[in-house]
């Protein structure tokens, strides 16, 4: 990977985190505070060196355990510390929270409906819809990289949070949203050309 940065381009690199503890697997997590497993150790440490040569001004995470922990090799590796940004978080699953998609089917069948008919449109029952994230997300995007204008930075979150800022820069409809994959510690890279965006790399795993 050339790492180099064209004069005046703003680069932004997203991680998604590594594989979650065991027990999350086939259940609704996103305001739930879940760290990774040794599997999802291992993915972000191997992200890490993918990036170790980037040209990095700033990490950034969610604050979820989940991506602080995804967000710790790379920033031991390049002595860097980390900023939490709230507003990265992933979207609030509210009653969702925890369950199964089978519990979720069980307690909620209308609400479960809509969310498999439509998900980005649906809104889940004390907790958000779709559109109230992306409105957070977009807003935090947009001050991150006017902040950091002509540099690199690095925002380690989550895959809701990755589709969005991706969708974005590929003017995707809502509705287009799980056509990206995004895999554990999956890299994706977006170049910003004053406000042109570039999408470099997407959905670059390691195993």
């Amino acid at each position: 990977m050339d790492w180099r940065l064209p004069k005046g381009v703003t680069r932004m690199v997203l991680v998604r985190h590594g594989q979650p503890v065991e027990e999350m697997r086939g259940r609704c997590y996103g305001r739930l505070d879940v760290g990774l497993s040794s599997a999802g150790r291992l993915q972000a440490e191997r992200a890490a060196r993918f990036l170790s040569e980037a040209p990095l001004l700033r990490i950034y995470t969610s604050p979820r355990q989940r991506a602080r922990e995804s967000a710790a090799p790379l920033a031991e590796l390049k002595g860097m510390s980390v900023d939490t940004e709230a507003a990265f978080r992933e979207i609030d699953f509210g009653l969702f929270e925890g369950l199964s998609y089978e519990e979720a089917e069980q307690r909620y069948p209308q609400v479960y409906a809509e969310w498999m008919a439509h998900p980005t449109r649906v809104r889940f029952p004390e907790g958000e819809s779709y559109p109230e994230m992306r409105e957070r997300v977009l807003a935090a995007g947009r001050e991150l990289r006017t902040r950091h204008a002509g540099e690199t930075f690095v925002l380690v979150s989550h895959g809701g949070v990755n589709r969005t800022l991706l969708s974005e820069a590929l003017g995707m409809p809502d509705a287009n949203l799980f056509r990206m994959e995004q895999g554990y510690a999956s890299v994706n890279i977006i170049d910003f050309y004053g406000d042109e965006p570039i999408v470099k790399l997407m959905n670059m795993t390691f195993g």
